[in-house]
């Protein structure tokens, strides 16, 4: 199928081959008819990528304080690597969608095949969205109409945020295509409404909606003419659609309202607001957010839980329904918003027209209708790249690592994937829900083909080995279908997130022949293997402590959803649980965790007891500053010390004949973990990381993660 993409680093607009979504529980997968070009957001990113390195450090200082954190504690080189590789991916473009449904997921109830839906999704032929975030478009609506109805929505959930009552006189400034809708929503309403644009076109198409209008083109003065048209008293609300970095629509907002008016932003503006100007008149200011309640919130849009009606009238898709609604009966007009039409194989000149002089607002994109053959080959999950000759150094070793990988997020395609690469596998398939990441990983790196269908890694008798980087629910579900298809399997951490997956792991593992290895890179990075050489010159027991400065993640954040990502201990700590016990070299025999009260319970105090009377502690904080390095190791054995600071700096004191190992760049053992693996596969050796190791960590988390504080376990 086809799909419009945008690449961040050049602003370049393409129209891309890409599999077919996979369709998850509690979505609808949608064939597309239409899709409307958002004016303001879509050419803010355009206009964003094309712009030079300079100018989008100028628009975006907040990353640029970051950059320059990541700078002082892992280095210029990994940090330039890091932000290119966010820069190359490429985001798929489009909000505002109609089409019609091809499947139903599971759990969704209220709607079938074949049935007429708006939605959020993608400008592409076929789109997989969260059933809330869809609506039904009714008899007389027609597809043209339905595909205004997300930006419709925007301006519906600004116009809630105000509080109209009828016969309040409303500004709105900034006439695009959510200003004009606004007009319409507003007059719907019962408000008399004040139009400010510099565009005499879009003032002509307000005063068509009954709004009275101000050319700031013209010289007109916006402050004077509210002031006449709320007859001396100021307007009641100002409603900022607008999309400029200057303050001065703020400003004049503030100027134009009565004593304790109302100011909502929908649109973007500078944001440096005079004291005086709401002070005086105790002026309400809010920001408004996209469609509705229920935006950006995980378990409403993913998980596809609904917000009660008694207590939340107006969600994302009850807004959806209202403006369909409002279409059905012809109190809002979306027909004369319509500038242009392009066919989807047209993108790239729908993108030219709006990034050009010439005026436009509301530009659609027509599909074309899909015969019984073409919808067969719009289902396709698997897109073939280029074929791949296999590795000379993989032929000068014998057999061949061939690999698949399940999951092509950021860590795979800016780390893991160039890892194996280097290492000489054959890079056979690349699988990610969505398409487009597998797509990107798929091309870049050389892959034979790309999937949206993730059980084709394990039937593909082309490939040896599966590398699983996909959420940590997934993790042992694809370790054992892996092991059950004859695969040697690499998983980033962790191997599981319960004892019965576990359980079932070490059975499966122990019973097969395949390799089984989990991603801890850090006991192969090359300061972590100086130091194990160093300790073996020690004799008797030996202390160390692992500081994490890991970092703050929104409550949010799927990490810490027990079911999906297992918390942060589990999901991350378990790595420095690991190294520990590779440097140790003999089994934990007790564990203990003491948290620090939060809401996320991710700032923690782990202590190991080791077989030989070591201790080991590992401080895992959130609660730090991320200009501060993330990681120090510290050793202390037999009257010395050695002391490892965020894989750059290695320190010994009073270790005879060796001072220290400094790097130019900060190595945590990634390359060398995954040859290790290839090599482990291609010369038909056990594990580089010894299975019982593996499952007494994996053991040892799990446990610390499920147990209540300051308590001991023994194994």
């Amino acid at each position: 199928m086809k799909q419009v993409l945008q690449n961040l680093k050049t602003g370049a607009t393409e129209l891309a081959d890409v599999p077919c979504p996979r369709i998850g529980g509690g979505q609808l997968l949608i064939r597309t008819t239409r899709s409307l070009i958002s004016a303001g957001t879509e050419r803010m990113l355009v206009d964003f990528g094309k712009a030079n390195l300079i100018e989008k450090a100028r628009q975006q200082p907040d990353k640029v304080r970051m950059v320059l954190d990541k700078v002082k504690t892992d280095g210029l080189m990994p940090t330039i690597e890091a932000v290119f590789n966010k820069l190359d991916q490429p985001l798929p473009l489009g909000y505002s969608n109609v089409g019609l449904v091809m499947d139903v997921g599971g759990e969704v109830t209220g709607f079938f095949a074949n049935e007429r839906v708006v939605s959020n999704g993608r400008h592409a032929e076929v789109v997989s969205v969260p059933v809330n975030l869809c609506a039904k478009v009714p008899e007389g609506v027609s597809d043209d109409e339905a595909a205004f109805t997300v930006l419709a929505a925007i301006a519906l959930q600004g116009i809630r945020l105000t509080q109209p009552t009828l016969g309040e006189g409303v500004v709105v400034t900034g006439l695009g295509l959510i200003g004009l809708l606004t007009v319409q929503l507003l007059r719907a309403h019962g408000c008399r409404v004040l139009g400010l644009d510099f565009d005499a076109e879009k003032l002509a198409l307000a005063k068509q909606f009954g709004a009275e209008t101000v050319n700031l083109g013209a010289g007109e003065d916006p402050v004077l003419a509210a002031q006449s048209f709320s007859r001396g008293r100021g307007v009641d609300a100002v409603i900022i659609t607008a999309s400029t970095k200057s303050n001065e629509p703020v400003h004049q907002a503030a100027l134009m309202c009565r004593k304790r008016g109302r100011i909502v932003l929908v649109g973007v503006t500078g944001l440096e607001l005079s004291r005086a100007d709401f002070f005086e008149k105790e002026l309400s200011f809010q920001v408004s957010c996209s469609y509705g309640p229920g935006r950006y919130d995980i378990n409403y849009e993913e998980k596809g839980i609904d917000y009660p009606v008694g207590y939340v009238r107006w969600t994302e898709q009850r807004n959806f329904e209202a403006v369909l609604d409002m279409m059905a009966d012809g109190r809002l007009d979306v027909r004369p918003l319509i500038s242009h039409r392009f066919a989807i194989t047209e993108t790239e000149n729908a993108y030219e027209l709006m990034g050009g002089s010439v005026s436009s607002l509301g530009i659609l994109l027509h599909y074309p209708p899909v015969a019984e053959k073409q919808d067969a080959e719009l289902r396709q999950q698997t897109l073939t790249l280029s074929p791949h000759s296999q590795p000379k150094s993989s032929r000068e070793r014998g057999a061949a690592a061939s690999v698949s990988f399940v999951g092509s997020g950021n860590y795979a395609t800016a780390v893991l994937i160039p890892a194996f690469k280097a290492a000489g596998a054959r890079l056979r398939s690349v699988a990610s829900s969505g398409g487009i990441s597998g797509v990107h990983a798929g091309r870049k790196f050389g892959f034979e083909d790309t999937t949206t269908d993730a059980t084709r890694a394990f039937a593909d008798v082309g490939a040896n080995a599966v590398v699983i980087t996909t959420r940590h629910d997934s993790h042992a579900r694809f370790v054992l279908m892996a092991l059950a298809a004859g695969k040697h399997v690499f998983v980033e951490k962790p191997l599981c997130l319960t004892r019965d997956e576990l359980a079932m792991i070490e059975t499966a593992a122990q019973s097969s022949d395949r390799c089984v290895m989990v991603g801890f890179n850090r006991r192969f990075a090359p300061q972590v293997r100086k130091i194990k050489a160093l300790l073996t010159s020690v004799q008797g027991a030996k202390s160390f402590v692992m500081t994490v400065n890991a970092g703050a993640v929104p409550p949010g954040h799927w990490t810490h959803d027990v079911a999906v990502g297992g918390g942060r201990i589990i999901g991350e700590a378990c790595h420095f649980v690991d190294l520990l016990r590779f440097l140790a070299g003999v089994p934990i025999e007790g564990y203990r965790a003491t948290r620090m009260d939060s809401a996320t319970q991710d700032t923690v105090s782990i202590q190991l007891k080791f077989a030989d009377g070591s201790l080991g502690t590992v401080h895992y904080f959130a609660n730090g500053s991320k200009s501060f390095p993330k990681e120090r190791l510290e050793v202390f054995a037999g009257g010395r010390v050695l002391q490892l600071d965020n894989f750059r700096k290695l320190i010994g004191f009073g270790w005879p004949g060796f001072n220290r190992m400094n790097l130019w760049r900060q190595d945590k053992g990634q390359n060398a973990c995954a040859a290790a693996f290839v090599r482990a596969v291609e010369q038909g050796e056990p594990s580089p990381i010894p299975l019982g190791e593996l499952l007494e960590v994996a053991k040892v988390i799990i446990e610390l993660a499920r147990a209540g504080d300051e308590r001991t376990i023994a194994n």
